[in-house]
């Protein structure tokens, strides 16, 4: 459906004041800006900011929902013949060639991760997402194979792939917050997944394999 007038006005809102925000806590950290600074220097009223963003952390990590759901989207695309942690392997590989900046393989993340590690509150946030992007996956992999609720299997598999994914944000994370230029750091995780994938046994590589159509 095509996005209305009022849909669009305030997806670009919300836009504008997330990088108003954003560039201010780049600036000068995420500790030492208030709400209402951010609302004076957006010129929106500080009721505004918490109608699009419900709390502080939102507005720093105002795309946390598209990494939420990443690995359950993943999975639950997967090819015919394809397992849940071949798709995501594939997934992660095709982003870290395409040097993709959803994976932080870009300038000027660096900054971005000194402000997530300068502020407890952002790394707690951080940690609720991770938890909130696991909990999709094994309900993903729960829904893909029929798996009843007392079956440990979904959440088990769930852990090792996203033990994947997390391993590679985290290593991207440290080598740019090191001043490494992003396709060198491509190169070397296509090698990392590689070890990981040799590090799984083949029950989680075999697992829920989508059926030839």
């Amino acid at each position: 459906m095509a996005e209305g007038l009022r849909e669009r006005k305030k997806r670009q809102t919300r836009q504008y004041i997330s990088d108003v925000a954003t560039g201010l806590f780049l600036e000068r950290g995420f500790d030492a800006v208030t709400v209402a600074e951010v609302a004076d220097a957006a010129n929106v009223s500080v009721n505004t900011v918490y109608n699009y963003f419900p709390a502080k952390e939102d507005l720093f990590l105002d795309r946390s929902q598209g990494v939420v759901d990443r690995l359950a989207r993943w999975v639950r695309g997967r090819n015919p013949g394809e397992s849940a942690a071949a798709a995501v392997l594939r997934e992660l590989r095709e982003e870290t060639e395409a040097v993709s900046p959803r994976l932080g393989l870009m300038a000027g993340y660096a900054r971005f991760m000194h402000v997530i590690h300068e502020a407890p509150a952002l790394r707690s946030r951080l940690w609720a997402i991770a938890q909130e992007v696991l909990d999709n996956l094994e309900e993903a992999l729960r829904e893909e194979t029929g798996a009843p609720d007392d079956d440990p299997l979904p959440g088990l598999v769930a852990g090792q792939i996203n033990w994947i994914h997390q391993t590679v944000m985290s290593v991207i994370g440290r080598k740019m917050m090191a001043g490494r230029d992003p396709g060198e750091v491509s190169r070397e995780v296509l090698v990392l997944l590689d070890d990981m994938e040799d590090l799984l046994s083949e029950k989680v590589l075999n697992y829920a394999v989508r059926a030839a159509q």
